[in-house]
């Protein structure tokens, strides 16, 4: 058993999560408060013990020269997929990059052209309109239904077709499972996008970096598993950084069985830079898909527990929130358009008054400008003390 309620303290290492403005708090109404964030998507648990010896036997030679990608990196993604995820990949068609995000402004740049459309559903992970814009494409939202009885959300197919028919649409970013609202796509909906990707000629890049966070007793769904036409149109991205907490180790890997989009692929990413690992990377990635299955399953228990009591607790509050049912990532989706329809102001609101900082909406897309994001992977005493102060001062600001 492992003990996720162990306090790790990430002041004074520059951490982005915990380097706060503090003056912001010491100006507001508590200025006692300590700080306490709950939104970007990294967690406050140590790494799983065998990722942490991997990179500190690494360390103990002392020596940090240029590295190479060894065989065994692909062998092991290899396997962990087929094992983990019953998704087959041929080693030899697994490629190392810096990081997804990397990666995916790479594959922007060089399998699609200035001027041209990408696909995006909001509300989504806000970098995907950065990778796009900044490069020169311009963004095509489809935005999600959402079902505001059920508060659930879907694709919407006929808005896809009608994008993918656009002749200057050659691309989409796919996020599954989805940030931020926690869908695990189902194999229907993902082999119905492939078909219409195939149909009208557009790559599914596919960030799958949150695949291994899910609801115990569920699955992830590779897009490129769904069917043979989604594995022919398929870039699938990943990297171990959400599950095991290694964002900073810069470690992450592309899955392309199409050699055509494979080739252009490799090209952009040499050019850009994105693709040899530091001393730490590949080791980590191998430790944790041959060593830690374990861990991550007592992990998915413990942030499902945390999801589970806070919904309960804020559903229970009396404040006017609904949260989407969230069957995968470790974020919560928090709908408060009963309460503002701008977001921004309340999350400010609760920031200044409490040190809790969580994420807006709005910056997943203006479908998300009534909502809230906030993220549960943290100890469980953090958990308790957030959620009490988001129902705190959202009585106060109805007050």
């Amino acid at each position: 058993m492992f003990n996720f309620d162990e306090p790790t303290l990430r002041t004074n290492i520059d951490s982005v999560k915990w380097s706060s403005p503090q003056e912001q708090l010491q100006e507001s109404n508590t200025p006692d408060r300590d700080y306490l964030p709950m939104w970007i998507a990294d967690m406050d648990f140590e790494t799983a013990p065998a990722v942490k010896q991997a990179i500190l036997d690494r360390a103990a030679n002392g020596t940090f020269g240029y590295s190479d990608i060894p065989d065994e990196f692909g062998q092991t993604i290899s396997s962990w997929w087929k094992n983990r995820h019953h998704f087959l990949i041929d080693p030899s068609n697994i490629i190392f990059v810096s990081g997804v995000v990397p990666a995916i402004s790479s594959a922007v740049r060089s399998l699609t052209n200035v001027a041209e459309k990408i696909v995006v559903q909001p509300p989504v992970y806000n970098i995907f309109y950065n990778s796009i814009v900044n490069n020169g494409r311009r963004v095509y939202e489809v935005p999600l239904t959402h079902d505001a009885e059920e508060n659930v959300y879907s694709m919407d197919f006929d808005a896809l077709e009608n994008a993918f028919s656009d002749p200057l649409t050659t691309m989409m970013i796919l996020c599954n499972p989805h940030n931020p609202t926690g869908n695990i796509w189902s194999k229907e909906d993902l082999s119905r996008l492939g078909d219409l990707a195939d149909k009208y000629g557009v790559i599914i890049l596919s960030d799958e970096i949150h695949c291994e966070v899910v609801r115990p007793g569920l699955a992830h769904i590779p897009f490129a598993s769904a069917s043979d036409v989604c594995r022919d149109v398929a870039i699938t991205c990943a990297s171990p950084s959400k599950a095991f907490n290694t964002a900073g180790i810069h470690a992450a890997y592309a899955m392309i069985d199409n050699p055509r989009i494979r080739a252009r692929f490799e090209r952009g990413i040499n050019n850009d830079e994105v693709a040899e690992p530091n001393s730490f990377a590949c080791r980590a990635v191998i430790a944790a898909y041959t060593r830690c299955e374990q861990w991550l399953n007592e992990l998915n228990s413990y942030i499902q527990a945390n999801k589970d009591y806070a919904t309960e607790k804020i559903t229970n509050a009396n404040i006017r929130t609904r949260i989407t049912e969230s069957n995968a990532t470790y974020l919560l989706w928090l709908d408060c358009s009963a309460i503002t329809d701008n977001a921004q102001d309340l999350v400010d609101y609760i920031y200044t008054t409490t040190g809790l900082k969580l994420a807006s909406g709005e910056i997943y897309g203006a479908n998300g400008k009534s909502f809230i994001r906030m993220n549960v992977a943290t100890q469980r005493y953090r958990v308790e003390d957030g959620v009490n102060r988001f129902i705190s001062a959202v009585h106060n600001y109805l007050s």
